[in-house]
C-alpha cells in the first residue's frame, strides 16, 4: 500500500513492536505527529514538557523494559534538546531511536528557519545515524536502526527525516524485524584460558557491570560465585543484576562504593569481570587499582578488553555463551579462608556504619532509605538523579530483581532523574521511586507537568539539604571548605510548587514524619512527592579520593587528604 513518508515512519514503529513513543510536536514533525494521532488505537503517544525529558524518558524506558525507547523531536532546538539524552544513553550502552524533523531538503544548507545538521551534531553521541533524504529507503533505514541499537553493545540511532520527506508518497508492506548481527562466539583456547585461570584462583571476585543484564547472565553470576566459592561485585550500572540479599553479594564497589567490597576486590586473586569498562570512578588509581590480582574479561565490545586496565585474559562477543562454556569446564571449589575474610571486611563495613549513624545528629540517608525498602517491593523501579542521593540510593537500596534501577552513570547527567522515572512507570506498569536532589531536581522539575498528565506511577523524594551536596562534600575535603556557587539559598516551596503541577506534595524533617509522608505518597495512585531535610554535612562514605587508591579510603571525614595524582 502506498503510504506517506510520515506513515511509513509511525507504521514502521508499530511493526518493530514499539507500542509508546515520547516526544514534542513542532512544525517540522506535524506530518509525523498526524499519522501517530490516526494510530493512537496502536501506539501511544507521551508529549514531555521538553525534548531532553522526552529523551530521558525513552532511555528509562528501556532500562526498565528492556524494549528499545523511542523519542520524537523537531528541528533546530527540539532536536538540540535531545543532544544531552542522546550522550546519556551513549554513554550508559542504552537502546534508543531518535527520530527527528528538519526542513525540506530544497531548504537544507541555506540556514532556513530552525534548520540544523543534526546529524553532524550527534555524530559523536551516537552508534549510528541516518540522513533520511531518499523516501526508497526510509523504512529500510528505520528498520537498520533498531538493529543497530540492539546488536553488540546497544545503543542510540538518530534518524533525521526532511519535511519534505515525510509528506511524499511511496510503497510499503509490513516485514519482520531484522535479527539481531551475530555476534563473534569466543574460541576454545579462550575459553580454557579463562576456566584455567578461575579454577587456580584462590580468592575469585565476580565484578559484574551493565553489560551483564544486557548479556542475561544474572542467575549464571550467582550460580558461578556458589560454584567456586567467590564472591560478587558491581559497578553503578551493575546494581539489579544481582539481588541484594544474595550473602555473596558485596555491594558496589569504587569512589563510593562498599567498603567491604571495595576491599575485597582489592584482596582478591582473580577478578571475572562481566560487562565492565573500568571506569576511572571504579579504578581511581589505574597504577595501583590491579597490584592484587589477575583480570579476565569478558564483554561484547571489542574496543574494551584492556582499553582502561590490561588484562590477563580478554574475550569479546557473546558474553552469554563465553560464560556458560567457562563456567561448564570450572570445577567446584571450597576457599574457607577466602570466606573468612570476606566476613571480617563486612564486619569493619557495619562497625563504621554504626559509628556514623551514632555520631549523626540528625535524620540520616541512610535511614531514609531504609524507610523506602519497608514500602517497596520486588517490582519497584528506583530511579535517581546525579550526586550524594544517587549514591546513597546505589550503597542502600535493596533490589530483588533486575531492571529496577535507572541511573546515569557513564555521563552523570543531573536531571536525569524524573523524565527517566517517568519512562520507567510508563513502560513497566509498576511504581516507580525517584531519588533526586534538590540541586538536580530543579533541572528538570517542569517534567512534573508530564507526571501528572500522564499519571505516572512515580513517588518523588527529594533529598533537600540546599546546597549542590556531591560538590560540596568535595570542597570540605579538597578545597578548604570553599564553598564557591554551591550553597544554593533557594526559596523554593517544593511542596506548594508539586500543589501548584497537580499533585499532592509532603514535607518531612524526621524518621517519623517522613515515614508517615512515605506511606502516603506511595499509596497514591499517580505521581506524588515527598520533600526531605537533609543535613548539609551529611557524607557519602566510604570514599576514594580523586586519583587515589584503595589504600587513601576516607571512611570518616576526620583526616581527609588530597592522593597525588
Amino acid at each position: 500500500m502506498k503510504l506517506k513518508g510520515s506513515e511509513i515512519i509511525v507504521e514502521t514503529l508499530i511493526e518493530q513492536g514499539v507500542d509508546t513513543i515520547f516526544g514534542y510536536p513542532g512544525g517540522a514533525v506535524l506530518d509525523i505527529y498526524d499519522a501517530l494521532y490516526m494510530r493512537s488505537d496502536r501506539i501511544r503517544s507521551v508529549v514531555t514538557a521538553h525534548e531532553q525529558g522526552a529523551a530521558h524518558a525513552a532511555d528509562g524506558y528501556f532500562r526498565a523494559t528492556g524494549k528499545v525507547g523511542v523519542v520524537i523531536a523537531t528541528s533546530g532546538p527540539g532536536a538540540t534538546n535531545l543532544v544531552t539524552g542522546i550522550a546519556t544513553a551513549m554513554l550508559d550502552s542504552v537502546p534508543m531511536i531518535c527520530i527527528t524533523g528538519n526542513v525540506g531538503t530544497p531548504l537544507i544548507g541555506r540556514d532556513s528557519f530552525q534548520e540544523i545538521d543534526i546529524t553532524g551534531v550527534t555524530l559523536p553521541v551516537t552508534k549510528h545515524n541516518y540522513f533520511a533524504n531518499n523516501i526508497e529507503e526510509l523504512a529500510a533505514d528505520i528498520r537498520e536502526a533498531f538493529q543497530i541499537a540492539r546488536s553488540g553493545r546497544p545503543g542510540p540511532v538518530l534518524i533525521d527525516v526532511p519535511k519534505d520527506i515525510q509528506t511524499t508518497l511511496y510503497e510499503w508492506e509490513k516485514q519482520d524485524p531484522l535479527p539481531l548481527i551475530e555476534q563473534r562466539k569466543a574460541s576454545d583456547e579462550e575459553i580454557k584460558e579463562a576456566a584455567k585461570l578461575i579454577s587456580e584462583s584462590k580468592r575469585p571476585y565476580f565484578y559484574v557491570g551493565g553489560g551483564s543484564i544486557g548479556a542475561g547472565v544474572e542467575d549464571m553470576v550467582q550460580q558461578a560465585a556458589e560454584k567456586v566459592d567467590g564472591v560478587i561485585g558491581c559497578s553503578l550500572m551493575g546494581l539489579s543484576c544481582v539481588p541484594t540479599d544474595n550473602p555473596r553479594f558485596l555491594g558496589m564497589q569504587g569512589m563510593h562504593g562498599h567498603y567491604a567490597s571495595s576491599k575485597a576486590q582489592d584482596m582478591a586473586d582473580l577478578v571475572i569481570a562481566v560487562g565492565i569498562r573500568f571506569s576511572d570512578r571504579a579504578t581511581g588509581n589505574k597504577k595501583r587499582y590491579k597490584q592484587n590480582f589477575k583480570i579476565v574479561q569478558l564483554d561484547v565490545d571489542f574496543a574494551e578488553i584492556n582499553k582502561n586496565i590490561p588484562v590477563e585474559c580478554g574475550i569479546y562477543g557473546d558474553v552469554n555463551d563465553a560464560f556458560r562454556r567457562i563456567m561448564d569446564l570450572v570445577p567446584a571449589a571450597k576457599h574457607p579462608d577466602w570466606m573468612k575474610a570476606v566476613d571480617q571486611l563486612k564486619k569493619e563495613e557495619k562497625e563504621q556504619q554504626d559509628a556514623l549513624e551514632e555520631e549523626a545528629k540528625t535524620m540520616t540517608p541512610k535511614e531514609v532509605v531504609g524507610i523506602i525498602n519497608r514500602f517497596t517491593d520486588k517490582d519497584t523501579v528506583i530511579a535517581t538523579d546525579v550526586g550524594q542521593h544517587q549514591m546513597w540510593a546505589a550503597q542502600y537500596i535493596n533490589f530483588r530483581k533486575p531492571r529496577t534501577w535507572a541511573s546515569s552513570g557513564g555521563l552523570g547527567t543531573m536531571g536525569y532523574g524524573l523524565g527517566a522515572a517517568i519512562g520507567c512507570a510508563i513502560g513497566s506498569g509498576h511504581k516507580t521511586v525517584l531519588l533526586t536532589g534538590d540541586g538536580s531536581f530543579g533541572m528538570n522539575l517542569n517534567e512534573l507537568a508530564t507526571a501528572v498528565s500522564q499519571n505516572a506511577d512515580v513517588t518523588i523524594v527529594i533529598f533537600d539539604n540546599n546546597t549542590l551536596g556531591m560538590v560540596r562534600q568535595w570542597q570540605t575535603l579538597f578545597y578548604q571548605k570553599h564553598y564557591a556557587g554551591t550553597t544554593l539559598n533557594r526559596k523554593t516551596d517544593f511542596v506548594k510548587l508539586a500543589e501548584a503541577f497537580g499533585l499532592k506534595g509532603y514535607r518531612a524533617v524526621d524518621k517519623e514524619s517522613f515515614r508517615r509522608a512515605f506511606s502516603a505518597a506511595y499509596k497514591t495512585q499517580g505521581p506524588a512527592l515527598v520533600d526531605v531535610m537533609i543535613d548539609q554535612n551529611a557524607f557519602v562514605l566510604p570514599m576514594l579520593p580523586p586519583g587515589g587508591s584503595i589504600d587513601d579510603i576516607i571512611v570518616d571525614i576526620e583526616e581527609p587528604e588530597e592522593a597525588d595524582q
